[in-house]
């Protein structure tokens, strides 16, 4: 059954995503109608967020040569891009990075690896380290990206002072085998599992603009509320030269909108941020990610890709009347 968005928002505040129905209503809404379930959205994250945002940061800690064939990513080793290949590094630079991160109004300081999984051995151990450090000297939030998890590694994780386990779906379970065909989607469940039994928490997410239908990008919505995960990265993508997207560009500002307005209905209450691609897709729509039902976003470079000036992403904040939710 279709519903007026202040409906849908009463539904959402009882607990009951939206339908199928629903949500494709939503993501195909245009005019008053978008405008109507865009404000919906933005009462929602009000009612959890008030006008904070919350930042977070990330540093490529160890880059390339990946053996995953994932369609979208300039890391793989299947693909031919100029990304950056080298070795993890130090605890030194990791825990500078987290430093300049606080410095900067993150929350949360992402430590990302490339490969299926950072296997037990020194790099592990400098991982853990890094942590343990970040923990006793900032306030930001260690957060660990480093693959596929078994229960030891997420226990010593969680150990060492993770506090957030970040590990992306990507895409729906129906349209994962046409992005990426070495490993299944089970294993990235279950590592979102082992992530919250260990103790962690999960921001989990995807990356939209890959070819999926509408119905498959509420299938993730699904999902994740499913699944409980504690934060949910939004990330559109940015097409990079080498890889089998390249050139892909399907998404306009209002389709991201739509997107961001959408998982804030599924998942009232849980931080949503808007992180890579950004830029590129809402152009100079960035600021309405608020007002769309985002809580949060992704500040500095990215990966592979840069991101915007610190200065400019500033002023965004001040002119959409947001508050940073400092450490």
């Amino acid at each position: 059954m279709l519903l007026s968005a202040s409906d849908l928002v009463e539904q959402s505040r009882s607990g009951r995503p939206p339908s199928r129905e629903q949500g494709l209503a939503i993501l195909k809404a245009r005019g008053a109608d978008l405008t109507a379930y865009l404000a919906g959205a933005h009462r929602l994250k009000e009612e959890a967020f008030g006008n904070r945002v919350m930042l977070c940061s990330i540093i490529n800690a160890k880059s390339g040569r990946c053996s995953e064939n994932c369609a979208f990513c300039a890391q793989s080793a299947h693909h031919r891009t100029t990304a950056p290949v080298y070795p993890l590094k130090s605890r030194e630079e990791i825990v500078a990075g987290a430093i300049a991160a606080q410095n900067e109004g993150s929350h949360c300081y992402g430590i990302v690896t490339s490969g299926t999984r950072l296997a037990d051995g020194a790099e592990f151990e400098t991982v853990l380290a890094a942590i343990d450090e970040i923990r006793s000297r900032c306030a930001i939030e260690p957060s660990a990206s480093l693959g596929i998890l078994n229960e030891t590694a997420a226990r010593r994780l969680a150990e060492a002072g993770c506090v957030t386990y970040h590990h992306n779906l990507e895409t729906a379970r129906s349209f994962f085998p046409s992005i990426c065909t070495t490993h299944d989607y089970e294993d990235d469940v279950a590592t979102v599992r082992l992530a919250k039994q260990a103790g962690m928490k999960v921001c989990c997410g995807g990356i939209f603009g890959l070819g999926e239908s509408l119905e498959q990008r509420i299938e993730l919505a699904e999902t994740l509320a499913e699944l409980g995960v504690d934060s949910v990265p939004l990330n559109f993508l940015n097409p990079i030269d080498g890889t089998p997207l390249a050139g892909r560009r399907d998404l306009t500002p209002m389709d991201c909108l739509r997107i961001i307005a959408l998982f804030r209905y599924f998942l009232p209450a849980t931080p949503i941020s808007v992180c890579g691609g950004r830029e590129p897709n809402l152009r100079e729509f960035q600021s309405w990610i608020f007002m769309a039902g985002a809580s949060g976003t992704m500040i500095g470079n990215y990966l592979t890709t840069t991101g915007r000036d610190r200065t400019v992403d500033l002023q965004m904040f001040a002119d959409a009347e947001v508050e940073i939710d400092a450490c």
